[in-house]
């Protein structure tokens, strides 16, 4: 299978993953059944869609909360990187490193792109909404930043 055939659907069971996490813990998704989780995978730490996407999570919390809603970045970082993109903007939600990309290709955020006619492997920005049973609910594939969280925050007080 490539990297391309491998995806997430709406109505699959979310893929289980165990990743470092900011603060030197670790996140465990089936730890986390019971709860709304949103899991997002974003490109890179501190530049500017990444951090409008991070900050606009974060700004949203206390209505994530609301719902019982556990939210998860995922990039290829380092989780000293998470440590201070965390740290400089306040995020109050877990960061998870996928260094070696393999959650982020089974969720299928791993993709060619291309860039001034030069092709390269990269994040899809992507986000998952999954329900209280680890069911996938929602998919957002190649997310334009604007109006992103506000439709993840409506899906999720569907559930």
């Amino acid at each position: 299978m490539t990297v391309a055939e491998k995806t997430v659907d709406v109505g699959s069971p979310a893929p289980d993953f165990t990743l470092p996490t900011d603060g030197g813990g670790s996140v465990t998704l089936s730890q986390l059944r019971g709860r709304t989780v949103v899991v997002y995978f974003y490109p890179k730490d501190d530049t500017s869609g990444c951090t409008k996407e991070a900050c606009g999570f974060g700004e949203a919390m206390p209505d994530f909360g609301k719902v019982d809603a556990v939210i998860i970045g995922i990039s290829k970082d380092s989780v000293a990187s998470h440590d201070r993109f965390k740290a400089k903007y306040s995020l109050p939600f877990i960061l998870a490193s996928d260094e070696g990309s393999d959650v982020t290709e089974r969720y299928g955020a791993w993709v060619q792109k291309s860039m001034y006619g030069r092709t390269y492997m990269g994040i899809d920005r992507s986000t998952f909404l999954i329900d209280k049973e680890g069911v996938v609910r929602a998919v957002w594939r190649k997310v334009k930043v604007p109006g992103h969280v506000e439709a993840v925050l409506a899906a999720a007080k569907g559930l």
